[in-house]
């Protein structure tokens, strides 16, 4: 049987990171896992969770198995932290506990199948990594549209352009925030765009918002998503609490469905649940018991939040004025405009393999790094790195 397995190729960030851990060189950057990471080289554990988790560990409540659709104090959270505390269409939405946002991504792929198995996903180019074979393996078909930075936002003609194939029940992945790789976001009114043309077009968007909280604020970062639900009468969604929380490992996350109707809720989250329980049967309590209590002192966790975002700003402002002053190339001035943690450099892959094999500086082959793996000490050196191999095709 297992000679029959395919011949893989190592996932290439995981391989990436293992050449980098190989490497003996002191002075060598990070900048490849996609990972929020302090002036020591660490990624920290929030002091809201940490408090949550010995709040957990002295009440030492029951490990007794869950409901399918996992906790439901965080499933309501999550969805009022997504939609707004007092929005209308708190009503229409089916919210399910998942492993991770990957997980919600993985769900949603199966509820695609299920609900519309002939609509194709269509996903940013550039885009996430993990997914066209996160759709492709729940049996999906998984086109591209392009990526491209406009003036203000976002090139929304030549998406629309691109998206001519489309056809109604397709399928429509967007990232709610802080791109991942380009960090390129859409503007309000590139939002709308989007909005109307889903709505005439009858396309159905999928909304991966991985990075809420990166990018201008926990509210600020849904701003696209609200437009879509208020304009459309079914918008998915995955959310993860890995970044803003720092529950990385602990792989929390929800898959969320606005329903066009409140009646059709319950028939919704029972193919949802059900979907769950041939994968996994329940997702794990504890992450969502910690969310709960992060939630409960939320004033605490969103100046946390707000800490690591500003940082990861200050990081990205500062490596520009570096490269400026180092006489890098004016295109790099176009990753202070950037939301999150990952720009995309305007490098080569030649370039970049000599940004890892030069001077110890790992990013991925298409130019894709995270500000966050750098240190204010580190920035001289990087910029100085940057410009030298930016001067050489």
């Amino acid at each position: 049987m297992l000679h029959l397995l395919p011949t893989l190729l190592p996932d290439p960030i995981w391989g990436l990171t293992a050449e980098f851990q190989a490497d003996p060189r002191p002075e060598k950057l990070d900048l490849i896992v996609g990972v929020y990471r302090d002036e020591n080289g660490q990624t920290p554990t929030l002091d809201v969770v940490k408090a949550a988790e010995c709040q957990l560990a002295e009440t030492a409540a029951t490990k007794a198995y869950r409901p399918l659709a996992g906790n439901a104090s965080f499933n309501a959270s999550m969805t009022r932290l997504l939609l707004g505390d007092t929005s209308t269409e708190l009503e229409r939405a089916a919210t399910i506990q998942t492993v991770g946002g990957t997980g919600a991504l993985r769900l949603l792929g199966d509820f695609i199948k299920l609900a519309q198995p002939a609509a194709t996903i269509w996903t940013t180019d550039p885009g996430y990594i993990n997914h066209r074979p996160i759709f492709e393996t729940s049996g999906l078909r998984v086109r591209d549209y392009p990526w491209r930075q406009s003036a203000e936002g976002i090139d929304v003609d030549l998406i629309f352009h691109c998206l001519a194939d489309a056809r109604p029940g397709d399928v429509l992945l967007i990232h709610g925030c802080c791109h991942n790789p380009s960090g390129i976001d859409p503007s309000a009114e590139d939002w709308t765009e989007i909005a109307a043309f889903c709505a005439k077009r009858e396309l159905v968007p999928l909304v991966d918002i991985a990075y809420q909280g990166f990018g201008e604020g926990l509210s600020e970062d849904t701003a696209g998503l609200h437009r879509l639900v208020e304009t459309l009468p079914l918008v998915l969604c995955s959310a993860s609490c890995s970044k803003n929380m720092g529950l990385y490992c602990d792989r929390l996350g929800v898959a969320m469905v606005v329903a066009p109707e409140e009646r059709a809720i319950a028939k919704t989250m029972r193919n949802l649940e059900n979907l769950g329980r041939t994968n996994y049967s329940m997702p794990p309590e504890h992450s969502a018991a910690v969310a709960n209590l992060v939630f409960n002192a939320k004033a605490q966790w969103v100046a946390e939040l707000d800490a690591i975002r500003n940082r990861v700003s200050y990081l990205r402002k500062e490596l520009c004025d570096t490269l400026e002053r180092q006489g890098a190339p004016a295109s790099f001035q176009a990753l202070r405009r950037h939301k999150g943690m990952f720009s995309l450099l305007p490098l080569s892959p030649t370039q970049m393999q000599r940004l890892r094999s030069e001077y110890g500086i790992y990013g991925s082959d298409t130019g894709r790094v995270n500000i966050a793996g750098l240190r204010a000490a580190d920035l001289s050196m990087a910029a100085t790195a940057i410009a030298d191999v930016a001067a050489r095709p």
